[in-house]
């Protein structure tokens, strides 16, 4: 029965997180445009015809219509299943970390703003202000829900990257954008100094390995969005910071 009652539990949970990830497709879409993402119904961004409340079921709407629109049959992108479906998975999981919590409430709200931060940034090239502004929110609850990183910690974080960031944008064009630069001085905040390094070296080793495959591509645009790896190295450092930084501490008998 207890068992039943758990899967129960996370399929409600999974269900509220794919609902919010098809939320987070409207901000991903309409943020970029100037359109409001509070306001008004989603319509389809082809024909601009409203979308009907039984065609914008999460997930199992995309397979319903085949991936195309219901009204003039353009396709449907792949990517907006995906994001609710990972955001749904993401609940999952980190509920399974935090249980019910508030600690759970911040770091999905947390890694909710990050997936945005990700898509925008990776269709761009830019980090809208908004976005770190509404992840100054966790970041600042942070503070009282995850007490184990001291605000001495926190203040260190908030300078520790983002500053060596601005200094090497000030001496070399393009080495990082502005939005890259207050991303990571709000996440310093939120992870603390320590967490804040090792969610910097992830997002330089995976964003360094992508450079390099693009560089061996001989593309003509070198360009690339560096916020989604440093996102991904953000919340790998929240969910999992203390654990890496006390193994490879251990590694050396420290």
């Amino acid at each position: 029965m207890l068992i039943f009652i758990e899967i129960i539990l996370y399929l409600y949970v999974f269900v509220v997180g794919a609902v919010i990830g098809s939320f987070l497709n409207v901000v991903i879409y309409r943020v970029p445009k100037e359109i409001s993402f509070v306001g008004g119904r989603s319509f389809c961004p082809s024909c601009g015809t409203q979308i009907k409340g039984c065609h914008n079921i999460p997930i199992f709407s995309y397979f319903q219509l085949r991936g195309k629109c219901a009204d003039c049959g353009a396709k449907i992108s792949l990517r907006y299943p995906l994001i609710e479906l990972c955001t749904g998975l993401m609940a999952i999981f980190m509920f399974a970390l935090y249980g019910v919590s508030l600690q759970w409430l911040v770091a999905f709200a947390a890694g909710a703003i990050l997936i945005c931060v990700t898509m925008i940034d990776f269709d761009t090239m830019t980090i809208p202000n908004g976005l770190v502004i509404a992840l100054m929110v966790p970041a600042l609850l942070a503070f009282f829900f995850f007490p184990q990183v001291g605000i001495l910690s926190r203040f260190i974080g908030l300078f520790i990257v983002s500053l060596p960031m601005l200094a090497l944008a000030l001496f070399i064009p393009d080495a990082f954008g502005g939005g890259d630069i207050k991303l990571m001085a709000v996440a310093g905040f939120m992870l603390g100094w320590q967490n804040t390094l090792l969610a910097t070296f992830i997002g330089l080793l995976i964003g360094g390995a992508v450079a390099v495959t693009l560089l061996a591509k001989k593309t003509k645009d070198k360009h690339m969005a560096f916020g989604p790896y440093l996102c991904l190295g953000i919340m790998t450092a929240l969910l999992f910071g203390d654990i890496i930084i006390n193994w490879y501490l251990g590694l050396f008998g420290l």
